[in-house]
């Protein structure tokens, strides 16, 4: 019996977490490492809580109100769980259960000072580390004290931070338990934490040491600043003692106290160089054991170091996997593609198969590796000059790796750079200005879907991935035509010839923004202004309005969301349709709905991640912005905002040319800008064509795979279709010719995205795993204000609508959005919005092209905006510029 309610650390491993929680779990691996000392001890299990629990049945009636409760109700929840943790406490442990702990207790040591500590099973956790959620004490001095404390631990589950804690981490209560380490207490001559990874930049080889007298309690509450150490590769890089008034010691007759530290010892060092060292040395041995990087507490008696708690690292983004032992760096997909959220890992290898160039994988995210073109001088030049003019921060990061020195090889030039560096030539690019070049290349795309369209149809089974590995290197010829990837520089090289130019010969800044505003075959522009005739369709019809105000207030789930089921959010789309038929005026309602979604129902937010829900699967997720749309607007609004924006661009131009006529040398210079003005205005809307026909052709794909994955369901392989979104394409492929899944992987695959989706992903990643953010080099910005990249020019002032998710926005005229990243899904809210700001960005992504085409004044890469542009107030957006005021 006794082995039910305790164990002994040395028979306890990691895969024990269940029955010792994680704390208990990660000590008894501990003590397994050789060279590491962990003081003696037990652990009372899981079970002894259970049964505890079981002797008060009125906790469960508590934990069913707990976990109806707001998580932001604090007053609510701190209420509720102190009368729970009253209530464990007040349990008296049964006999046999004290006879258990006070015999483990024994051999111990007789009367042994212990240290007690709480072990729950969600707790040092790879996901979440729920580091302090629940209670230690120290210095506990006889048997009675120690079950007292043991019976503390057990209600320390349910402390307000714990309970808060875990409802954002989305556990159930009732799931967890509550484990109890019982150990040999150390009284230290100085105590810490080591991170075997820097935790501030990230980088893995980096180890960094807090140190302090005494018992490491004085760190933990801050109750002094601790002396840090920082170490590479063995050596001690960086050091700095702190002033060191106080320490925590034990008292004589149980718990701690405060001591006065001798003024000739406050600031010497706590540790010595060589016994830091030797410190992360046994970290690194932690580490390698337990393969992730490791927060280490540590105590130091006698020159020799006890290792009291390891936990992972679990704020950390993960480093993609190399294979080799080089130095790699990798700069964000998400960030060029204006979506940084995790993908799940379907969506990824489907990227992956059909991007241009190769990718690599890490916390759900894509990377490219752009080592070998920082190594030569030449493609280097390139590289960095693409990269500035989309966003400075990737740039700035980029050169802050370099400076170093001696990250990046410098290697030969090998002649041209690839992918990443602009054609040669400048604005001179060997294309005509001709729209019929722009006709030419939709007409290519359609007819490849259309194919493609046609050929699928007849595809089930393996021969299904087969076509469709084929219908990916079609995907890639489509995209990679010399002709496709010369539209897309033409436009993009002359806005940047445009401004440069306008700019060294009138003085003047983004004056490309108004000469390319309503620029023609723009299909992200049209498909905001499509929404709008939507809306005029639906305006004169008072019951569809009312109708459709109801679907929007019965909640349709936000396509931002990334929960489970998102097809099954499209058969209560499409019963929303089939219910305006009934309504008068709702079949002309539903026609245009039904049209505008065979014209761009493949989109959706994240569209690069083909495991999101697209507005076909889930059209109720336009309700909220065609009712905008319905209120804001007149009708007729799309024609006249888009034939406001061509004058605009006409005057702009006439203007600019009989300005740059009165110069010196005025008329080659005006001849050179109206061919540039040309040039881009032909292809500038064509540079969101290419990302239409991905997104068009993945729903294409996606159709097709669910129809594989219903079959599985069918045939009692998979419990839903949605599962082989947790898989990669190969392994979907393998599932389907196998029929066998292994469930395990499955699960594991959506506990890993759960975590993902806590982590912010960086502009660029080294293989040391440092997160490199970059900054703005400006000193022509107001103090206090946000500095971003300048995409859209113009200046608006308003109020602030901070918006996450597309299908909550509740919009009035002159808003300006708030939002960390947009792609072509967002559109349609550009239309009902006086200006832009975001987190994520850069000069020619979606939201930015999109700004320019609707004139609305834009400010792009603005890092924490959201967080701190709070929701209502009012700001000035400086697009000319390059900032934000917040105006109090």
């Amino acid at each position: 019996m006794t082995g039910q309610y305790v164990l002994d650390l040395r028979e306890v491993d990691r895969t024990q977490v269940a029955i010792v929680g994680g704390k208990g779990a990660h000590l008894g691996e501990l003590s397994r490492i050789e060279g590491i000392s962990v003081p003696a001890g037990f652990c009372v299990t899981t079970e002894a809580f259970r049964r505890i629990m079981a002797q008060a049945p009125s906790i469960d009636d508590r934990l069913d109100r707990l976990s109806r409760l707001d998580p932001d109700d604090l007053e609510a929840v701190r209420t509720l769980s102190a009368e729970i943790r009253r209530t464990i406490e007040t349990i008296a442990v049964p006999g046999d259960l004290a006879t258990a702990v006070t015999d483990a207790l024994a051999r111990l040591g007789g009367q042994a000072v212990c240290a007690v500590r709480s072990s729950a099973t969600a707790e040092d956790l790879p996901t979440a580390s729920f580091a302090g959620q629940q209670d230690t004490y120290l210095n506990v001095v006889g048997p009675e004290a120690v079950l007292r404390h043991v019976s503390r631990c057990w209600a320390s589950l349910f402390t307000e931070r714990a309970v808060t804690y875990r409802r954002r981490n989305g556990i159930d209560h009732r799931t967890v338990r509550m484990a109890v380490v019982v150990q040999r207490m150390v009284f230290p001559d100085a105590a810490g934490i080591l991170f075997t990874t820097d935790p501030v930049t990230g980088n893995r080889r980096t180890a960094t040491v807090d140190a302090g007298f005494g018992l490491g309690e004085a760190l933990v509450s801050g109750l002094v600043n601790p002396d840090v150490f920082k170490v590479r590769d063995g050596v001690v890089i960086a050091r700095a003692i702190a002033t060191k008034p106080r320490a925590v010691h034990p008292r004589p007759d149980g718990g701690t106290h405060e001591v006065a530290i001798d003024p000739r010892r406050q600031e010497q060092p706590a540790l010595t160089d060589a016994q830091v060292v030797r410190l992360v040395q046994l970290g690194r041995r932690i580490e390698a054991h337990l393969g992730l990087p490791q927060d280490i507490e540590w105590c130091l008696v006698d020159d020799d170091f006890r290792i009291v708690q390891s936990r992972p690292i679990t704020t950390l983004f993960p480093v993609p996997q190399a294979g080799d032992q080089e130095n790699h760096v990798y700069v964000s997909v998400g960030h060029q593609q204006m979506m940084t959220d995790p993908m799940k890992p379907l969506g990824l290898s489907m990227w992956q198969l059909t991007a241009m160039v190769p990718m690599h994988e890490a916390g759900g995210r894509l990377f490219v590796d752009v080592t070998g073109r920082l190594a030569s001088p030449a493609s280097r030049v390139g590289l960095l000059d693409l990269v500035g003019r989309g966003d400075p921060l990737v740039r700035d990061a980029l050169e802050t790796v370099l400076d170093r020195g001696d990250f990046v090889p410098s290697l030969p030039d090998a002649g041209p750079a690839g992918p990443g560096r602009p054609p040669a030539g400048g604005a001179s690019a060997p294309i005509e200005t001709d729209p019929a070049i722009v006709a030419e290349l939709i007409a290519r795309n359609q007819a490849s879907l259309a194919a493609l369209r046609r050929d699928i149809r007849t595809k089930t089974g393996p021969a299904l991935f087969d076509f469709l590995l084929g219908a990916f290197e079609e995907h890639k010829r489509v995209l990679g035509d010399p002709l496709n990837m010369q539209a897309i520089m033409a436009g993009m090289e002359a806005t940047w010839w445009l401004n440069d130019r306008l700019q060294e010969w009138l003085g003047e800044k983004s004056a490309a923004d108004t000469l390319t505003l309503s620029a023609p075959d723009n299909v992200t522009s049209e498909m905001g202004l499509a929404l709008l005739d939507v809306a005029d369709v639906i305006r004169p019809h008072p019951e569809v309005v009312a109708f459709l105000q109801g679907v929007q207030h019965e909640g349709v789930p936000g396509e931002g969301t990334q929960h489970e089921g998102v097809q099954k959010g499209g058969s209560a789309g499409e019963d929303f349709l089939d219910g305006l038929a009934k309504l008068a005026g709702g079949p002309e309602a539903r026609d245009a709905v039904e049209a505008y979604l065979d014209r761009y129902g493949m989109r959706c937010v994240g569209e690069i991640d083909i495991t999101r829900p697209r507005w076909r699967e889930r059209p109720g997720t336009l309700v909220p912005l065609i009712l905008d749309n319905v209120r804001l607007f007149a009708p007729g609004a799309a024609g006249r905002r888009f034939e406001h924006g061509r004058q605009e661009a006409q005057r702009k131009e006439r203007d600019v040319l009989s300005r740059l006529r009165a110069l010196p040398d005025g008329e080659r210079k005006a001849d050179e800008t109206k061919r540039m003005i040309d040039r881009v205005r032909t292809f500038i809307g064509y540079r969101e064509y290419p990302k239409y026909h991905i997104v068009s052709r993945y729903l294409v794909y996606k159709q097709s795979l669910l129809k594989e994955a219903e079959r599985l369901v069918q045939a009692g392989v998979l419990d839903e279709p949605e599962d082989v979104f947790h898989l990669t394409f190969q392994e979907f492929h393998d599932v389907v010719r196998t029929g066998q899944v292994d469930g395990r992987l499955i699960q594991g695959r959506k506990e890993a995205f759960r975590s993902y989706e806590a982590l912010t992903p960086p502009r660029v990643l080294t293989s040391d795993g440092e997160a490199v953010a970059g900054a703005y080099r400006r000193d022509d910005v107001p103090a206090g204000a946000l500095v971003g990249l300048l995409v859209s020019a113009g200046t608006v002032e308003g109020r602030a609508r901070v918006i996450l998710d597309m299908a909550q926005a509740d919009l009035e005229a002159g808003d300006i959005l708030v939002t960390a990243h947009t792609d072509p899904s967002w559109s349609p809210l550009f239309v009902a919005v006086a200006g832009l700001v975001t987190e994520v960005g850069g000069l020619m992504t979606h939201g930015a092209v999109i700004a320019r085409e609707y004139g609305l004044p834009a400010v792009v890469g603005v890092d924490q905006a959201t967080r701190l542009i709070r929701d209502g107030q009012r700001i000035r957006v400086h697009g000319t510029d390059g900032y934000v005021e917040i105006l109090h």
